[in-house]
């Protein structure tokens, strides 16, 4: 079930927006609207729908729109034209008190840059959104305790931020994001100002949370193999547009036009394509061996576990599905001519 729409949103900055929505709307493209006047179209026409407890990317390059369009879901930025539905409510009917609500209790974002208080402790500071709501002094740091321990901060409360790295600081940040309970995360770029090493941490750790956690996440970034790595839907903008939205087995195995085959071309496919999405039906025997006497391997194991079995085994490998029945084969003609792709 979508619990973030975008439907048909445009977003226009300069004095005179409205008038140059026609323009967009019969066509005029990004460049030309700029040297034509002035303004800066920030969204062209986004329709998207993000799923309930799904991890949500939406990626581009700088100007793409991508952060222009995560402050448009907690109106951070209103839209030209079009609709913002969160959880089946329309969050451009929400007055001024309404809005704050809703940002307090329905969601939380991580920003790229941290956004601590430098005179609060690590505890203070994960507790500041529930301290906002009032909630007491003891039941405040009991949860942000909680959460603190969660991201493997432990022993870290009384520090304050410039005592921590980089990469501890951004767990200060999503340990307060978790603090409040939302059902929705934001997340802008926020691992982006990491160094490789802590940021692929991070990463492993949001994973992680998420399997357990089950929140619904939308996550910005420019990377795409970050975007690979956390997304269960990817939403590629270019120019304020939505050039392609779908799985990342889709968008690498299908690139929806140049600029998407550009960003893909490089990208190891093994490491994306699932056993689930190469798989051939399974009869009785491949050859002279029975099915059921291959190595098992799971649907969602990407291809390059699979190749250390195949090439220990020397024969297909045996799909099950998550009730350990067996699905599908997976063969060597298969993953070669996969990878070849």
């Amino acid at each position: 079930m979508a619990i973030i729409e975008l439907n048909n949103v445009y977003k226009i900055f300069g004095p005179q927006p409205d008038q140059v929505l026609e323009l967009v709307r019969d066509g005029m493209g990004k460049e030309e609207v700029l040297d034509r006047t002035g303004h800066t179209v920030g969204l062209n026409n986004v329709s998207i729908a993000m799923e309930e407890g799904k991890t949500s990317v939406v990626m581009g390059l700088s100007g793409s729109g991508k952060s222009t369009l995560i402050r448009h879901v907690n109106r951070l930025i209103d839209p030209t034209a079009g609709d913002i539905l969160v959880d089946g409510t329309n969050v451009m009917g929400l007055d001024e008190a309404q809005l704050m609500a809703f940002r307090r209790h329905k969601m939380s974002m991580v920003f790229q840059r941290f956004g601590l208080f430098p005179h609060k402790t690590v505890v203070q500071n994960v507790a500041f959104g529930l301290e906002v709501q009032g909630v007491s002094l003891p039941e405040r740091t009991a949860k942000a305790i909680e959460n603190i321990e969660i991201v493997g901060l432990k022993g870290f409360e009384e520090q304050y931020p410039t005592q921590l790295s980089g990469g501890m600081q951004q767990r200060v940040g999503l340990a307060r994001a978790l603090t409040t309970n939302p059902d929705i995360l934001l997340m802008d770029e926020a691992f982006s100002a990491l160094d490789p090493l802590i940021r692929s941490g991070m990463q492993g750790q949001l994973i992680d949370l998420q399997k357990t956690l089950h929140k619904t996440i939308l996550f910005i970034t420019h990377d795409l193999d970050e975007a690979l790595r956390l997304g269960d839907q990817i939403a590629i903008l270019n120019h304020g547009e939505l050039v392609q939205n779908g799985t990342a087995e889709e968008i690498i195995l299908n690139p929806a036009d140049d600029y998407v085959a550009d960003f893909v071309k490089d990208i190891n496919k093994g490491k994306v394509i699932r056993a689930q999405t190469i798989m051939e039906q399974a009869s009785g025997y491949v050859g002279d061996v029975a099915v059921e006497s291959l190595p098992k391997v799971d649907v969602d194991q990407v291809v390059n576990d699979l190749l250390p079995i195949m090439l220990e085994s020397h024969s297909p490998l045996a799909v099950t599905d998550t009730s350990g029945d067996i699905v599908g084969v997976v063969t060597n003609k298969g993953v070669t001519a996969t990878l070849r792709q």
